[in-house]
């Protein structure tokens, strides 16, 4: 598939206040590629009691036409657009950002009621699109954080495509990448504390050696680039929620699995809880494959 060399990134009435405009015009400066704002009205707002479509979309034209404003002043002289469309906000998003560089949204709902939103917009966007979807949390500022590139990887044999994406943003801002996995042992209640402590060390020095591995690879593919690993205990989404916060994260990208479009609206407990508490711009890149 041909990959439109366009970012998209979903704004809403705090456009001004949250980061995801912010990360997005950053991605953009350093691919030297256009931005598509977009915000979505509400289909279901407009015809709320109470509310006047012209008003609704008096305000939402209004919005849009600051935004635009604000992406002809910014630098780059990039050809930066913002659109104002109707509909179910996450299924909009999903169907324009379609074949495209990315999509990015807020980690709170599209909507003007993004009270009775939150979290389900950008979950559904991640669950849903075909292509990465990078998730930035309220308050975002490039500036605040200094460490390296985070990718949290689980025990498969496919996350080649998770990776790749990781190490693209690494190059792009010279920093380095770190492998994180968070390993844990099966509950077995019949194992004496002497059994459980010999196979946490194995578990552990496996687990270690494997990544190491899998590290290797990819430094002997960029040799320039400067890869380590993590491998720690604990539960999956608190490790790497913590690694992150440890490292002072610039960006954290997790794999994603779609085997079925029902099963797709569903993210993994692990994705969607780190996508819940993490505190630094999150990429959610399929294992399949990314643009």
């Amino acid at each position: 598939m041909t990959v439109k060399p366009v970012i998209h990134v979903g704004v809403d009435g705090s456009w001004r206040d949250t980061g995801a405009l912010e990360w997005a015009l950053q991605e953009c400066l350093l691919r030297r590629e256009p931005l598509h704002a977009v915000h979505v009205i509400e289909e279901k707002l407009r015809r709320s009691p109470g509310w006047e479509p012209d008003a609704v979309d008096d305000a939402s034209m209004e919005l849009v036409d600051q935004v635009q404003k604000y992406l002809d002043e910014s630098a780059g002289r990039l050809d930066h657009e913002a659109d104002l469309r109707a509909g179910a906000p996450a299924r909009t998003l999903v169907e324009l950002a379609a074949g495209s560089r990315m999509l990015v949204v807020g980690r709170r709902g599209m909507g003007t009621f993004k009270r009775l939103l939150i979290g389900s917009t950008s979950e559904a966007v991640a669950a849903y699109a075909s292509v990465p979807v990078v998730i930035v949390p309220d308050h975002w500022k490039p500036a605040d954080h200094a460490g390296p590139v985070l990718v949290a990887l689980d025990d498969g044999d496919d996350n080649a495509a998770v990776i790749e994406f990781a190490i693209a943003a690494a190059i792009e801002r010279d920093l380095p990448v770190r492998l994180v996995h968070v390993w844990d042992l099966p509950v077995v209640l019949s194992w004496d504390a002497m059994n459980s402590a010999g196979v946490s060390a194995e578990w552990s020095e496996n687990a270690e050696r494997h990544f190491e591995n899998v590290a290797a690879e990819w430094r002997a593919k960029y040799p320039e680039l400067t890869i380590r690993t993590d491998v720690r205990r604990g539960h999956p989404i608190d490790g790497i929620i913590t690694a992150a916060e440890q490292a002072d994260a610039q960006l954290l990208v997790i794999g994603t699995r779609h085997h079925t479009k029902v099963a797709s609206f569903l993210l993994g407990s692990v994705t969607r809880g780190v996508l819940h508490h993490a505190t630094c711009p999150l990429a959610i890149v399929s294992a399949a494959g990314v643009n």
